[in-house]
């Protein structure tokens, strides 16, 4: 674990201290994310203050770098700053705040990447003029996005019969995300999906033979594409497609910002009403389903009682698709950041495979298809609930465009 942690600060303080092919919104951006992987990767404890500590971050540098370049609406009222003031110290500031804040434990190697990428700046009036700013931001960054005290926090309780034994691993989503506060929807339920289909649907029948033919670890239908993409697919990484957009010729630090707190706050938005969901719906997996498919009430569904997916399930309920909720949220906004099919394509990585190619898609909708492909090939979800989680992920992404961050008049 000590290694690990040398390692990660190590990272760090290199993309810190690197020169900025964008921008240090970008740079920070991605350290910020490296710190919330490396927890996930190291199973510490969850809270809804590490759920919240990319989005927090994104916002702090956004409010920061719009104050000193007035372009967008404030999310958070933050007054117009002096336009002078250095937007690279503003953002940098700003992340190193809520990170500090987020990550006491990593406190030496995030005040190392802070003081190394804030050498690069000219230590003149206009740098202490965007450390101000981006302290301003920060703290107010800090006390937004938490949890609701109003809502209690309402344990899982496993469905069961009396005296009938079920699995007794609890599964791994927290009570407390049905209590934090959404940046942009009202409420999660302006984002909930219609109830998973009857089973005796045809639908139903449908969805689940599709699962059971592609979906087996032993399935003969599924082909060797298929069954790469299934795993490829586990755990996506869009920052290399991110940071190629902020790339582009023309982009400034404040609309690099704001793309990166619109994706944040809609990916909050849209993971918080995906897991709401699951826990109110509490759908059975394919590998529950299909070995009890004699007892569904429907005909066309036929019993497997030896099936098992071709990846390991995972620990809570299937309805609706996580994955596929992720993916439609980042297609939709970032369709309308750089159109259907930017510049080079979209470039996605692996979480899991951080070693492996990059992939590039013609298209944000072509790589959001292909995770909805990759979770029945898998053996974990139907085809009704990837289009579920597509859809709540669109919603809210949406609203994201819609109500937040909307650019301002031009001066006149």
């Amino acid at each position: 674990m000590r290694r690990a942690i040398g390692l990660l600060a190590a990272t760090v303080a290199l993309i810190a201290a690197r020169p900025a092919a964008a921008d240090s919104v970008t740079d920070w951006m991605e350290v910020a994310n490296r710190y919330y992987l490396a927890g996930q990767a190291a199973r510490g404890p969850r809270s809804p203050e590490t759920e919240r500590a990319s989005s927090r971050v994104a916002l702090a540098m956004f409010e920061a770098v719009n104050a000193i370049d007035r372009r967008y609406q404030s999310y958070l009222g933050l007054a117009p700053a002096d336009a002078g003031a250095s937007q690279d110290a503003a953002a940098v500031t700003a992340a190193y705040r809520v990170l500090l804040h987020h990550y006491p434990a990593q406190r030496t190697a995030i005040e190392e990447s802070h003081a190394l990428a804030m050498a690069a700046i000219p230590d003149d009036p206009a740098r202490t003029g965007g450390i101000a700013v981006g302290e301003v931001a920060a703290a107010a960054a800090l006390q937004a996005g938490g949890v609701d005290p109003a809502i209690a926090q309402r344990p899982y309780r496993p469905r069961t019969r009396p005296g009938e034994w079920v699995a007794t691993a609890l599964p791994s989503l927290e009570p407390y995300w049905a209590t934090l506060r959404p940046w942009v929807a009202s409420s999660t339920d302006s984002l909930q999906p219609p109830p998973p289909p009857p089973l005796a649907s045809e639908r139903w029948a449908r969805d689940y033979e599709e699962v059971r033919r592609l979906g087996g670890r032993d399935s003969r239908e599924r082909s060797a594409h298929q069954t790469l993409v299934a795993r490829y697919r586990q755990a996506g990484d869009v920052m290399p497609a991110l940071r190629q957009v902020s790339d582009m010729p023309g982009r400034t630090r404040v609309r690099n910002a704001r793309m990166f707190a619109l994706y944040q706050m809609a990916f909050d938005d849209a993971v918080q009403a995906m897991v709401v969901a699951k826990l109110h719906h509490d759908f059975w997996r394919p590998i529950t389903a299909i070995r009890n498919g004699a007892e569904d009430g429907n005909d066309a569904t036929p019993a497997d009682a030896e099936w098992l997916p071709l990846l390991a399930t995972p620990n809570f309920p299937e309805y609706p698709c996580g994955h596929c909720t992720v993916a439609g949220t980042v297609a939709e906004l970032m369709t309308a950041e750089t159109g259907v099919s930017p510049p080079g394509g979209v470039r996605i990585a692996s979480q899991l495979s951080p070693d492996a190619a990059v992939q590039t898609f013609p298209s944000w909708n072509a790589w959001a298809q292909e995770v909805s492909d990759s979770r029945i090939y898998g053996g974990v979800h139907y085809r009704f609930s990837n289009e579920a989680g597509e859809q709540i992920g669109r919603r809210a992404a949406r609203m994201a465009l819609e109500r937040a961050l909307r650019p301002l008049p031009p001066a006149r």
